[in-house]
């Protein structure tokens, strides 16, 4: 059974305004965890309770697991000198 993928409005915008390459690597990584939400060189972060990391080449994405509904919400996308700025 997979999780559900949930992208908050402004990871989709930060999405739409990469190059169209960087947009479809990094679509099919967030596809991906539908199917395994903690791969293989995701990173918890500290400080944020359920939020997690993966790399796509120098973009990061930035999501929380909800397991007790299957759920992964993406936070925020974006280039990896970017992405930890609040």
């Amino acid at each position: 059974m997979g999780y559900r993928i949930d992208v908050r409005p402004a990871a989709a915008r930060q999405l739409r305004k990469l190059r169209r390459t960087a947009q479809r690597r990094i679509q099919s990584a967030i596809d991906g965890l539908a199917l395994n939400p903690r791969p293989v060189g995701s990173k918890k972060l500290k400080g944020r309770h359920p939020a997690y990391r993966i790399r796509i080449g120098d973009y990061r994405v930035i999501y929380e697991i909800h397991d007790d509904v299957l759920t992964v919400l993406v936070v925020r996308i974006g280039p990896r000198d970017e992405i930890y700025r609040i």
